[in-house]
């Protein structure tokens, strides 16, 4: 039966990424969404890598968009942005003539839980969505080099098709809860997973430090949650500005703190797709919002010892 939104036409989904408008996990996701024949699909991604940006955005000059033909959608555009940009892009009604109904960002080749939400362009174009009251959900697959393989992308697509079905009901409905959006991430044995599991954001991080390069030096080629550490595909260190006088330097992992907690990145490894409710709020926990409630109240005294 198709999915048909409250105008009677099928429900409109916008497909952005990180990964740049040619990766295989957005082809996966586009050529899954298309085949159930129940959506209509628009595609607003980068032209290029934009892993790791993060939610930056372009302000200071105007960004590109070139129509690119990618079979079933309903239009294409490749645009010279950050994945925020290509998602405000796509909702403004300046490059389609619709608002879609639903927002995914997506597949991210590589995982993004616990702190490397943070760095995630993935995760940032469903949060532009969701700043804009437009439901919205980020996808990664906890690809594993030496593991993975480009058809995981399609295993990974169509464990989230039924997600993606039941939010586009819940829209229809109108009882989706605008207060979040999601933020699911596939373990990297998609075809023996253990089923849908509701999880928390959590604390996990790999420790970044610095080595200090020669221009001859390769660098490591890192996925948006620098996760994906361990393949040796390189990449030049970017010294097109560099002289004898710069130092150049290139970050490397050293180390990680992982939950053990029942977190996000916990429950991935255990095998889970993980569903994450995220906000666009960064609260600090209570007991510190409790102990500077304490502290602001010394500071005039501070203040004033200081003038004498």
């Amino acid at each position: 039966m198709e999915m048909e939104m409250e105008d009677g036409k099928r429900g409109t989904i916008l497909i952005t990424n990180d990964d740049g408008i040619d990766a295989p996990g957005l082809r996966a996701l586009v050529d899954s969404l298309v085949n159930t024949n129940l959506f209509n699909i628009l595609v607003s991604a980068p032209d290029s890598e934009k892993s790791a940006v993060s939610h930056s955005i372009t302000w200071l000059h105007p960004v590109a968009a070139k129509q690119v033909h990618i079979h079933g959608t309903l239009a294409s555009f490749a645009v010279s942005g950050t994945p925020a940009d290509c998602t405000s892009l796509g909702i403004s009604k300046a490059l389609f003539p619709t608002i879609p109904d639903l927002v995914v960002s997506g597949i991210n080749k590589g995982s993004n839980c616990g702190y490397h939400i943070v760095y995630s362009g993935t995760v940032a174009g469903a949060r532009e969505a969701f700043f804009n009251d437009i439901p919205s959900i980020s996808i990664s697959y906890d690809w594993v080099e030496g593991k993975s393989n480009p058809h995981d992308f399609a295993l990974a697509a169509g464990v989230c098709i039924p997600i993606i079905s039941a939010l586009l009901v819940e829209i229809k409905n109108q009882s989706y809860p605008g207060r979040c959006f999601l933020n699911i991430d596939v373990p990297n044995n998609v075809a023996n997973h253990k089923g849908y599991k509701l999880t928390r954001q959590g604390k996990s991080i790999f420790k970044m430090g610095w080595r200090e390069v020669t221009s001859e030096t390769k660098g490591r080629l890192m996925s948006s949650d620098m996760t994906n550490t361990e393949t040796d595909t390189p990449k030049n260190v970017g010294t097109s500005s560099a002289s004898p006088e710069h130092l150049l330097f290139a970050r490397e992992i050293r180390g990680s703190a992982l939950d053990h907690d029942d977190t996000d990145h916990k429950s991935l490894k255990e095998g889970y797709i993980t569903v994450t409710p995220l906000g666009g709020l960064s609260r600090a926990d209570v007991d510190s919002q409790t102990y500077f409630e304490d502290w602001l109240q010394s500071v005039p005294k501070h203040l004033s010892s200081a003038a004498l």
